[in-house]
């Protein structure tokens, strides 16, 4: 019954994919990235209801003075920074852990075991370099598209990955079809979720 587990969360990225468009913006997101005033109070008052906002309003700006003269870093500085070598690791440990995880669809797939360390490796690869796209186009887009993107190809890549399990032992070919959903899966997570 892993198919169900696995639809599980195709169900719950559907739902959170409906009442997205609903949400407002961050208000942070709004003050510091684009310059919105209004819509970041306006935000505000959506998320938290009726009220004076003024003084979270007033950490905002506080936050966006003090900001205003840094350098925003791409991916490349921030790893020569060392201060985030141990953030940096973490990471790292979680990706390399998260790897048994999609041990059990390679073999429902009837892949040969010869050949899953190595597809492992791949789905790693393929976790990295969704973060790392992610992070540098995260402030041009904002998160709410990032998010109805991402969702929105996580459910669509679900519903083929169940449709090509299904259907691998008729068809031969798509046991390497399943694996390339999982790696498209795993970036589209990455680039939205």
């Amino acid at each position: 019954t892993w198919h169900m587990l696995l639809s599980f969360s195709g169900v719950m990225a559907s739902i959170q994919l409906f009442f997205l468009p609903f949400f407002p913006e961050s208000p942070p997101y709004l003050l510091l990235q684009r310059g919105d005033k209004a819509g970041c109070l306006k935000a505000m008052k959506q998320l938290w209801g009726e009220g004076n906002y003024q003084a979270e309003f007033d950490d905002l700006m506080k936050e966006k003075a003090t900001t205003k003269g840094t350098k925003i870093m791409n991916v490349l500085e921030v790893l020569r920074e060392s201060s985030v070598y141990p953030q940096l690791s973490t990471m790292l440990l979680l990706l390399l852990s998260l790897q048994l995880c999609g041990l059990k669809i390679f073999r429902t797939a009837n892949l040969q075991e010869s050949i899953i360390p190595y597809v492992s490796l791949g789905v790693a690869v393929s976790e990295l370099t969704s973060v790392i796209f992610c992070s540098s186009i995260i402030d041009r887009f904002g998160r709410r598209l990032l998010l109805w993107g991402g969702y929105s190809l996580m459910a669509l890549i679900l519903v083929l990955l169940e449709t090509s399990l299904l259907l691998s032992d008729r068809f031969l070919w798509l046991h390497y079809c399943s694996v390339i959903l999982i790696f498209l899966f795993i970036i589209a997570y990455g680039i939205g979720p």
